[in-house]
């Protein structure tokens, strides 16, 4: 390749933030994606991907194809879902040592790339141009497969992705691209509730203390299904849940039957009772499953167990 930038070039990161900032401070904003960030190298026909670490990301997406041309963009590997969203759980089957399983999930569950911003353009670096005068070169280079990320100017107009996508990116208008740092850019989460049945909990690393609860929600057949864990707890109420929660205690506990809570990961339970309720809070989930731990907001003792259905992650 004859790019002036090359692998290795890290993408500037956002500090995480928890309302959106105002546009009169010189803020743009753009939707938060659900998948795999990627800095593309494009020289003609060659096309290298690295990942946010800097690894390689070629080889796992070959369905992945980009207008003709020299440059180097910043930008999202995602699995699109019917509904509009994202599949991050298919778009992580991709990382897997078979060059034959890559190729069918390549084209059973194609990836698209979604670009926003321009780092490299032909000969010339653009790194110390501010973000408004890349975002228009970009425009002029992405076209189809590729998808430009759409943004908008107001906070108003971008409070929708904080209900229908994973969150906001808001960027610094006048601000150039700095590499591997993070300044220029905040990330806004979107956060979801939930009521989820406690259906056990994990001792923590100090003796007689809770590390993390057991959630649980019901399926449509009656089934009462884990989808994931909160902790999170202060030391206090740590060794305050041991006596909260020995009156549930069904007696099963045991140690390293790592399906039954943790896909995987052997760690000890003790079993309860379905009667308890919490409201958590939640970044996100996929397959069924809260993929980052959730933070309880509250016991809900007006709350029927049998109320808490697994169709709260829809």
């Amino acid at each position: 390749m004859a790019l002036p930038l090359t692998p290795t070039v890290l993408p500037q990161l956002a500090r995480p933030r928890k309302g959106l900032p105002d546009e009169a401070d010189g803020w743009v904003y753009e939707p938060k994606y659900d998948g795999f960030r990627a800095v593309a190298f494009v020289d003609g026909d060659e096309v290298e991907l690295q990942s946010r670490n800097g690894k390689d990301l070629t080889r796992y997406f070959p369905e992945l194809s980009f207008p003709a041309g020299r440059y180097v963009l910043d930008g999202e590997i995602v699995i699109e879902s019917e509904d509009g969203g994202e599949e991050f759980n298919l778009l992580g089957q991709r990382i897997h040592p078979a060059a034959s399983r890559i190729e069918r999930l390549a084209a059973e569950t194609p990836a698209t790339y979604i670009a926003f911003d321009l780092l490299a353009r032909d000969d010339d670096v653009l790194l110390e141009l501010p973000w408004t005068e890349r975002r228009t070169a970009l425009e002029t280079i992405v076209s189809a497969p590729v998808k430009l990320a759409p943004y908008v100017r107001t906070a108003a107009d971008a409070e929708q992705w904080l209900h229908t996508a994973e969150g906001v990116i808001a960027k610094q208008r006048d601000a150039p691209y700095r590499p591997g740092e993070r300044t220029g850019m905040v990330k806004i989460k979107r956060v979801r509730t939930m009521d989820a049945v406690v259906m056990g909990w994990r001792p923590g690393k100090a003796e007689g203390t809770v590390g993390a609860i057991i959630l649980a929600l019901y399926t449509p057949d009656g089934e009462l299904r884990v989808v994931g864990h909160s902790s999170g707890f202060t030391a206090k109420q740590k060794r305050e849940l041991v006596e909260t929660l020995k009156p549930y205690e069904t007696g099963a506990r045991g140690s390293g039957e790592a399906s039954r809570w943790t896909q995987g990961r052997e760690l000890e339970w003790v079993e309860l009772r379905p009667e308890l309720v919490v409201e958590v809070t939640y970044d996100h989930a996929s397959d069924g499953r809260i993929r980052h731990g959730a933070k309880v907001q509250r016991w809900r003792d007006d709350k029927d167990p049998a109320d808490c259905t697994i169709d709260q992650l829809s």
